[in-house]
């Protein structure tokens, strides 16, 4: 583009050159009054795919309202956390029958830490060291402060670039975030998995904010376990079913600390000794959430065909615009770029540091670009190329420019 090309002229032929342009139809994206919204917090919570409502009136009124109990065999309930984790795999780089959805992230990050320090201490019972990236979302460290003291180890919180040249005989597994939720950094899965397993250690990565915005190749880089939310760029709704991936060749070492009858090799038995099933079926714990897991099934259908490369690339061309944008409207030092500017640090959210914040984002509401802040002095602006256009990309810098002016 020329220097001299109207931002609206620039952000238009973007749109025209965009090959998931058309994706943006498949999503509900106006307010209550039915006015466009620039929706830039897709990294919070995903925006509707506009089939879920038809699916889910169907799955209330006739499967559960008609057929009862006979749901968890016509219409496919009792195998549903497999097949949706068979539909989220390719998003995340994982051959079939690795992943499995159900329960909570935060349910879910206890069972691969417990798991990968159980691997590790089979190996070699004197590894006792869990080491976790130092700014991990909160919940990840305090579970990992749990999972030590339910396995005995000892937790070593660290700086993520730190954690490769950190690793050593002592190490049982390490907890990172692939992309860090508070400053949109992507951290470099690949370097440390490989540092991990030269040391003989596990890695359990959190995909939460990563999984649907870029490529995360968790066979590619043999990765052990990980675990991620669906209600972010999956799109599958608020307080959607979370997934765990266990690579293929541990799940019969996979010894979940929340053994449950959804995981044992006959469930319907009711035997009280407990015994596993086979494959990433050990996963599971207790009766799925049916309602929002089939509403997840149903949201994931918008990835069909989409190339996650292609994602990636309008992600990062996104940001980039955004971030060009706002050097141009925004007053000289009111705001700091806390996300990095290399392509291969960046997530597919901007975090902006501000004084004011909370009342900026609040003005920027009211206007209808809708992002999030993080207390004290965080914006957050987070691009999910499913559905974000360049034109709301240059209509959400243009109106931070005005509402930082006239504050």
């Amino acid at each position: 583009m020329s220097e001299h090309t109207e931002p609206h002229d620039e952000a238009a032929a973007l749109d025209a050159a965009d090959e998931l342009a058309g994706r943006r139809a498949d999503f509900v994206l106006d307010d209550e009054k039915g006015e466009p919204v620039v929706y830039l917090d897709g990294n919070s919570l995903g925006a509707l795919p506009r089939t879920v409502p038809a699916r889910l009136a169907e799955v209330v009124e006739h499967e559960w309202g008609r057929l009862r109990i006979r749901s968890w065999t016509e219409s496919g309930w009792w195998t549903a956390p497999e097949r949706v984790g068979d539909r989220i795999a390719p998003i995340v780089g994982a051959a079939p029958g690795q992943v499995v959805v159900g329960d909570s992230t935060s349910v879910n990050v206890l069972k691969a830490v417990v798991a990968a320090i159980r691997l590790a201490r089979e190996d070699n019972p004197a590894r006792t060291d869990l080491l976790v990236d130092e700014a991990t979302f909160p919940t990840d460290g305090y579970l990992a402060v749990s999972a030590a003291r339910l396995t005995g180890a000892a937790v070593r919180a660290l700086p993520a670039e730190g954690l490769p040249g950190s690793v050593g005989p002592r190490t049982a597994a390490v907890l990172a975030n692939h992309v860090d939720y508070r400053t949109g950094e992507l951290h470099d899965l690949p370097g440390i998995t490989a540092a991990a397993h030269e040391a003989g250690a596990y890695t359990v990565w959190d995909l939460c904010h990563s999984a649907g915005a870029l490529p995360v190749g968790l066979d590619e880089h043999g990765v052990d376990l990980a675990v991620g939310c669906t209600y972010k760029y999956l799109n599958g709704g608020p307080g959607a079913p979370a997934y765990l991936y266990v690579r293929r060749d541990l799940q019969p070492r996979f010894d979940s600390p929340l053994p449950g009858w959804n995981s044992h090799a006959d469930p319907f038995a009711m035997n009280p000794e407990y015994e596993p099933a086979d494959g990433a079926v050990r996963g599971r714990v207790g009766t799925p959430d049916i309602l929002s897991m089939l509403a997840l099934e149903e949201a994931l259908k918008v990835w069909d065909g989409v190339d996650i490369a292609a994602v990636r690339a309008k992600s990062l061309a996104l940001t980039d615009f955004f971030l060009r944008r706002v050097d141009h409207y925004a007053p000289a030092g009111r705001l700091e770029c806390l996300t990095p500017a290399e392509h291969g640090r960046r997530g597919s959210q901007v975090a902006l540091r501000c004084a004011d914040a909370g009342a900026v984002m609040d003005a920027l509401v009211a206007r209808g670009v809708v992002g999030d802040y993080r207390r004290p002095d965080v914006l957050r602006f987070g691009f999910t190329p499913l559905y974000t256009s360049f034109a709301d990309t240059e209509r959400a810098a243009r109106v931070l420019g005005e509402v930082l002016r006239s504050r």
